[in-house]
């Protein structure tokens, strides 16, 4: 692969998303003064100010979709990797901040819930992301660069912000750098699904946006709260397994 190539479409997707943080970050400040808010309103507040990045990544990218710039990114990629590259690592490191969740649970690190919550926020945030993802997939039914059909937005890319923010709130209070470690694996995705030509920019930024925001809200209303049979059997412990052979599950219980 072309390393050039590569930071360049990082460099792409670094300064529309550090420039969309900072205009966000300014909005949320000058809109948003915690001396306006009324106080049964706080954590509103609180979802609406995280809810600025993923909306503006949306409209972002919604913008964007079609023109000629992103058509111009996806003829430079080509002529640089040639028709027929293709390394699929994006399939793969979609899954690395569901893997960061659960060693960090296996290795004592504070998260913010018990890891039966962390699965089913994990569950539902999933299922919630992806449910508008392919609904938009069938209902734009864009052509993708290499001609298939259901572009619109990034599947894998959706997926993979969905579980970086999952590893986002979970870990935020207690590590600043493990908690925001799933986006690079998230973002890194988003450009492997451009330059093995599945993807447009537009579809990337917008399944970013709809897996942060799915995430957030589910984070925000905490669904099925209450429902938790192993939080009082601290003894026990039932964790997803992931490796090279396949998929299982890692039971402990300590005497």
């Amino acid at each position: 692969m072309n390393l050039k190539l590569f930071f360049y479409i990082n460099k792409i997707f670094i300064l529309i998303l550090l420039n969309i943080f900072f205009i966000s970050t300014v909005f949320a400040q000058d809109t948003l003064s915690d001396d306006l808010i009324p106080k049964g309103s706080k954590k509103s507040s609180v979802l609406l100010k995280k809810s600025i990045l993923p909306t503006t990544l949306i409209v972002v990218g919604t913008v964007v979709n079609g023109s000629t710039f992103e058509k111009n990114i996806k003829t430079k990629i080509r002529n640089q990797v040639g028709n027929e590259y293709e390394y699929k690592i994006d399939d793969y490191i979609q899954y690395a901040p569901v893997v960061e969740l659960y060693l960090a649970d296996m290795l004592g690190a504070k998260s913010k819930n018990h890891w039966f919550d962390q699965t089913k926020y994990l569950l539902i945030s999933q299922l919630f992301s992806s449910s508008i993802t392919h609904g938009l997939k069938q209902i734009t039914k864009k052509t993708r660069p290499n001609g298939s059909e259901f572009s619109f937005p990034s599947g894998h890319t959706t997926f993979a912000f969905t579980n970086a923010t999952v590893l986002k709130n979970e870990f935020e209070e207690s590590s600043f750098l493990l908690a925001y470690s799933g986006y690079s694996f998230a973002l890194t995705t988003g450009v492997f699904r451009m330059l093995n030509n599945k993807h447009w920019l537009s579809d990337v930024l917008v399944g970013a946006g709809i897996g942060i925001l799915a995430t957030e809200i589910v984070y925000y209303f905490e669904p099925l709260k209450s429902f938790n049979p192993f939080k009082k059997s601290k003894n026990v412990s039932i964790l997803p397994q992931i490796n090279s052979t396949g998929y299982g599950i890692y039971y402990s219980y300590t005497f």
